[in-house]
């Protein structure tokens, strides 16, 4: 007898009679209806949490939250009030607003599964990061587990989403607020970038007039030096003038006095001829003497009243430049004074701005305090120059003050110059009038006796002459003596000219030095905030908005399925598919007999009976998986990805577990049925239908391993969901030589059976 033909024997055996007929129907349908009810009872129970009833309590006063960085315009919010509308709109659960205790109260009697409370400070604490004082705001949430824990766990889940949400409304409130600041701060440090620049602009051109100071003060030293000696050269050459002068003087006052004893003596001129001729030879010789020597004196100073005059010209000039230089100076220490002014008004608002961004994170207080020290260097700097150029132009005006004096000594020697040049031509026209005189009284005195009228009209002019003589010689010696004390003072003059024109030169070149230095900080002070105004950044405000958002949210999930359920309940679908075909096998061999007596009587072959015996639950599991997938996928609405496949999949699974339970039954009898019943709820917990089997605890995690419910899920989800087909390959192999085993292990207790034991007639339990 073929298989076949013993399984089919079986099949009509068992279907023999209308209580038998209905029996196999009810085996058909209890795996369905098992599988079938239960995914139909959790096949969307996230889709129907609206009809959870949960309450929401506002107790939230509101606060006032500035408007962008103006902290002086505010608006009013609540947000507690906010958070309830949108619940209530649409937050998940059948969300109520009540009071405090009455929602404590519905959450002791179940008439609520959860309640979220909002306190009076929720506002205030969600805005407190603007502000000195930054505090958490607290979400409440009161749950009973023991109304449901699940319901608990969804609603952390929703609070949680409550929090994000939440937090990032607010985080992108809070961070546009920041950026908005940091917006100010460009705009604040553009313009100190534009006020050092114009600073070392300034700074540039104070060090170009200071090098043309320079260059001007040590050409007017030089000047200074070459005046003051030529000065010197004068004053020499008045005093030996004016010794000379008083020289002449003497001798014209003792020819004066000679002269009119000479014509107080002409009545006795005839008796003293002789003594007139030798006289008259005697003052030929001197008038001779005393002419050549003025006209020498008249000779040498000739020039001088033109070069006194250009000698006053050039103190005058002097004068007149150190005038001009003076006043630029004065200018220039007008210009410097304000500078130092504006230098510290510049650092009171650059401070300000580092203090602001100090306390916006942007920058340490050691950064700040650095450009600062640079800052306070540079305007040290600054202050030192303007201290000198102070003393420079002090000496400046000092340098102007003696220059005028020299000037004015100058003129008074230049306007005295011309009387002295005339006494001596008077002088020098007296001496030829004398020489001519003492010729002609030297040739007539021999005449004298008989010229004795002439002779004393001789004495009387002589007389004259030698008065006159005498006069000149003395103004002379007084033009010779102012002469020499302006020569004098214009020496002292221009040596304090020539020492404050060094001075001048000095602190010139100081104040030279002191500006590069300046042009150097102010150089830097622009580069570095030129440099800081670059790394602050400057948003528009579409760039602002986006920034601030990332922010808030600066992580998205962005979700890949690689295969996908659709729904709870067809995630678990593998899962109950399985455990419906183990169920329907067990159940199959309360009624149906692992073995048939007939062919063990028989003495059929042990592979014939075991895979007889084996034909009639194998018929019942591929009816059982029709009607559960058909259920599955038209009643229950799951997607099946690989209909073909799956069902052929789930039929090796449902006789696979057919002969398992087959094997049990043949050897142990209604212990194996009782064991049967024990593998499928051990199969249960580690099949890993629910949880991931990794989170279940030893041995159990062990069992996992060499149970072949774990190969039934894991290839169902594969083909349910369309995953991946090489596992699906590996979980056949396993699953085919589970059946191979469990076919094996029949057979050969066929084989024994075939013999009769007394325990057989006589089974010690019977189900």
């Amino acid at each position: 007898m073929t298989v076949f033909r013993l399984g089919w024997s079986e099949v009509r055996r068992n279907l023999s009679g209308t209580l038998p007929r209905l029996a196999m129907i009810a085996l058909a349908v209890i795996p369905s209806l098992y599988a079938g009810l239960y995914l139909f009872a959790n096949f969307d129970p996230y889709g129907h949490l609206d009809k959870v009833p949960a309450a929401v309590v506002v107790q939230d006063e509101g606060t006032d939250v500035a408007v962008g960085t103006d902290t002086s315009k505010t608006e009013h919010h609540n947000y507690g009030e906010e958070v309830a509308d949108e619940l209530t709109k649409g937050g998940g659960f059948d969300w109520v607003r009540t009071t405090q205790d009455d929602a404590e109260r519905g959450v002791r009697s179940g008439r609520f599964d959860a309640a979220l409370v909002l306190g009076p400070t929720f506002s205030a604490d969600l805005a407190s990061p603007a502000t000195s004082d930054p505090r958490q705001a607290s979400l409440v949430l009161v749950t009973n587990d023991a109304n449901n824990y699940l319901a608990r766990t969804i609603a952390d889940t929703i609070v949680g989403q409550v929090r994000d949400t939440l937090a990032q409304k607010v985080g992108t409130q809070a961070a546009d607020t920041f950026l908005q600041g940091f917006a100010s701060i460009h705009t604040n440090l553009a313009d100190a970038v534009t006020g050092a620049d114009k600073l070392a602009s300034g700074a540039t051109k104070l060090e170009k007039g200071a090098a043309s100071l320079d260059s001007g003060a040590g050409t007017l030293a030089t000047g200074a030096s070459d005046a003051a000696d030529g000065a010197q050269q004068v004053s020499d050459g008045a005093a030996s003038a004016h010794a000379g002068a008083t020289q002449l003087a003497a001798g014209a006052s003792t020819l004066s006095d000679g002269a009119s004893q000479l014509a107080a003596q002409t009545p006795a001129l005839a008796s003293g001829a002789k003594q007139v001729a030798s006289g008259a030879s005697d003052l030929s010789d001197g008038a001779g003497t005393l002419a050549g020597g003025l006209d020498t004196l008249r000779s040498k100073t000739a020039d001088l009243p033109a070069q006194t005059t250009k000698l006053a010209d050039g103190a005058q000039r002097v004068a007149d430049g150190n005038a001009q230089l003076a006043a630029a100076a004065d200018q220039l220490q007008d210009a410097a004074d304000s500078a130092v002014a504006g230098l510290d008004d510049t650092r009171a608002t650059i401070s300000a701005q580092l203090d602001d961004l100090v306390d916006q994170g942007v920058l340490t207080r050691a950064q700040a305090d650095d450009v600062l020290a640079r800052l306070d260097d540079a305007g040290q700097a600054v202050r030192d120059g303007v201290g000198d150029l102070d003393t420079q132009v002090g000496k400046v005006d000092q340098l102007a003050t003696g220059a005028k004096q020299v000037a004015d000594g100058a003129s008074t020697l230049a306007s005295s110059t011309p009387a002295l040049t005339q006494g001596i031509s008077k002088a020098a026209s007296g001496a030829d009038d004398l020489a001519t005189g003492a010729t002609t009284l030297s040739m007539g005195a021999s005449k004298l006796a008989t010229g004795a009228q002439a002779a004393s009209d001789g004495a009387t002019r002589l007389a004259d002459g030698a008065q006159q003589l005498d006069t000149g010689a003395a103004t002379l010696a007084s033009g010779t003596s102012t002469l020499a004390d302006g020569a004098s003072s214009l020496a002292t003059g221009t040596r304090k000219v020539a020492d404050g024109a060094d001075d001048l030169a000095s602190g010139a070149h100081t104040l030279h030095t002191g500006t590069g230095s300046l042009v150097t900080g102010s150089q830097q002070l622009a580069d570095g905030l030129r440099q800081g105004l670059g790394q602050v950044p400057n948003l528009d405000d579409d760039q602002r908005e986006a920034t601030a958002s990332t922010i808030a949210n600066p992580v998205q999930v962005v979700s890949q399925q690689l295969s996908k359920a659709g729904s709870y309940g067809a995630g678990l679908a593998p899962f109950f598919l399985s455990l419906a075909a183990w169920i329907g096998a067990y159940v199959t061999f309360l009624i149906v007999k692992p073995l048939s007596k007939r062919a063990l009587a028989a003495g059929r072959g042990a592979l014939r009976t075991a895979l007889g015996g084996l034909f009639t639950p194998a018929l019942l599991a591929v009816v059982q998986v029709v009607v559960m997938l058909s259920v599955t996928a038209l009643a229950v609405g799951v997607h099946v990805e690989h209909v073909l496949l799956t069902g052929l999949f789930l039929t090796l699974v449902a006789i696979t577990f057919a002969a398992i339970l087959q094997t049990l039954n043949v050897y142990l009898g209604a212990a194996g049925q009782f064991l049967g019943l024990v593998l499928m709820l051990t199969q249960l917990v580690t099949a890993g239908g629910t949880f991931p089997w990794q989170t279940i605890p030893e041995p159990l995690r062990t069992f996992h391993r060499f149970l072949p419910m774990s190969y039934s899920v894991e290839g169902l989800r594969q083909l349910l969901f369309g995953g991946n087909m090489g596992t699906v390959w590996r979980d056949v192999a396993v699953i085919l030589g589970f059946l191979v085993v469990a076919v094996g292990l029949t057979t050969w207790a066929a084989r024994r059976q075939r013999v009769w034991r007394a325990l057989q007639l006589e089974p010690e339990l019977v189900l």
